[in-house]
């Protein structure tokens, strides 16, 4: 059988969410886009990721059981502060939001998901980060 010519994926993306079927529907919308994707249930399992994969991209809940997930955002900014961490939450509290992007949040999004405005920040984040990457290229030269 001949080899299957995937293309390279274009960033790791990390989702960290304790509510079953997630983590697998993340997954599958994901890669379906060319991104390697890495779950976490809890903000424990999130951390090892973060210190063994790098990923590029966040999308961090709030309410999960053990660690929360400001408490989770503070820990990740501590191992990797260029990270793109997206709050996915359904907490619309404005004093929550605004501690998470106090504290390092890049965007948060409440739920429930409009998956079309996801995929645009997503791919808007990546971009970003892409010009990013070229600027500090660019310096070194």
């Amino acid at each position: 059988m001949p080899k299957e010519n995937k293309p390279k994926p274009i960033c790791k993306i990390l989702t960290v969410d304790d509510q079953m079927g997630i983590d697998s529907f993340f997954y599958e919308f994901f890669t379906v886009r060319n991104y390697e994707v890495f779950n976490a249930l809890n903000g424990k399992e999130a951390l090892k990721i973060v210190e063994k994969e790098k990923p590029r991209i966040i999308l961090l809940d709030i309410n999960m059981r053990g660690m929360d997930g400001i408490e989770t955002l503070k820990k990740i900014r501590e191992i990797d502060k260029d990270a793109v961490i997206i709050m996915v939450t359904g907490v619309k509290d404005e004093d929550t939001i605004q501690k998470a992007k106090d504290l390092g949040a890049d965007d948060y999004i409440t739920k429930p998901l409009s998956l079309e405005y996801l995929d645009k920040v997503v791919l808007l984040k990546f971009m970003n980060l892409q010009l990013k990457d070229l600027n500090k290229e660019l310096g070194n030269i």
